[in-house]
């Protein structure tokens, strides 16, 4: 069944999902009126087409992202540097793990895309099963690595045959989701599936 996703501070940008891939972009009211069959998802704030972490190695690789099972000993924020390294060292069976829990971060930060040389298998392997697009890094990063980092870097906008991925943030304007981070989103998906919903 097609699925129309529709923001209220972007109906010009409505998208028309087949699948895994975009079947159409345009203003809701006409691809409404063209598909009357679709199932309608309506979303608070404004539908982008996601952003790019250009710092997938250092958080999925060396970052530990604690198991809630492991709140009261370990907390429950990412955990960097020697402390990561000793928690992957003791047990490499977390390295997966953490992975996937990263990943589940990523996406609810509006995440559909990271960048950066992963040399962990399981990492490897972790993105590629969530559907994570890789992209190239920049020859220059811009500040420390953080989910939601600063500048955010949007993906080109979505077209009709492309890959169902993008991202919802309930903030009025892209000025404003720049202005308060990707905190804000409140959906994302990845390859037509929704990976990632605010409750």
């Amino acid at each position: 069944m097609r699925t129309l996703h529709v923001a209220e501070g972007s109906p010009e940008a409505a998208v028309l999902v087949d699948g895994a891939s975009v079947a159409a972009v345009g203003p809701f009211d006409e691809l409404a009126a063209a598909h009357p069959a679709a199932r309608v998802r309506h979303w608070p704030g404004i539908l982008t087409p996601g952003l790019l972490n250009v710092y997938g190695p250092e958080l999925l690789e060396a970052t530990y992202h604690p198991d809630p099972r492991e709140a009261e000993r370990l907390g429950t924020e990412p955990i960097g540097g020697e402390r990561a390294r000793v928690l992957f060292r003791v047990d490499p069976s977390r390295v997966g793990a953490s992975a996937r829990r990263g990943v589940q971060r990523l996406f609810a930060h509006g995440t559909v895309a990271i960048a950066g040389e992963l040399r962990s298998r399981p990492v490897a392997d972790t993105v590629r099963r969530a559907g994570l697009a890789i992209a190239h890094r920049p020859p220059r990063l811009p500040g420390p690595p953080s989910l939601s980092p600063n500048p955010l870097v949007l993906l080109p906008p979505l077209k009709e045959g492309a890959p169902a991925r993008f991202a919802i943030f309930d903030v009025p304007t892209r000025a404003e989701l720049v202005h308060r981070g990707a905190t804000t989103c409140v959906a994302t998906v990845v390859g037509g599936r929704m990976v990632y919903r605010a409750r």
